[in-house]
């Protein structure tokens, strides 16, 4: 802990107190901006029905983002592989595609399934 702690003062000494106060505002923008960009306006409906598919969208769409991330680090542990010629590697690459491919299209298949 004490690491990082001074790793955090040699980084603020270097940017000087100007550059720090404009890290900080850069900062606080950043996370505002995430947090409301991933917030959603939740209206009272009339359907409960539509509250529950509403609801459903938005987790399978987080499902959905998860997946491509994990497609996107299969890729790029497949290329690593083939760059060093490591077939465990390559292995566990082609097994975390498959997995990544699953979990993006997991409300495909489950509506393949129910008949949905």
């Amino acid at each position: 802990m004490k690491k990082v702690i001074n790793n955090f003062q040699k980084f603020k000494n270097g940017l000087g107190k100007k550059g720090y106060k404009r890290f900080k505002i850069f900062a606080y923008v950043l996370m505002l901006l995430a947090i409301g960009g991933t917030s959603t306006v939740v209206l009272a409906a009339d359907d409960p029905l539509s509250v529950v598919n509403n609801l459903s969208n938005f987790i399978f769409g987080l499902i959905r983002a998860v997946g491509m991330i994990i497609l996107g680090f299969s890729i790029v542990q497949i290329g690593l592989s083939i760059k060093s010629h490591d077939p465990s590697q390559r292995a566990n690459g082609f097994l975390t595609l498959a997995g990544g491919i699953v979990i993006t299209f997991a409300k495909e298949i489950l509506n393949m399934i129910t008949g949905g």
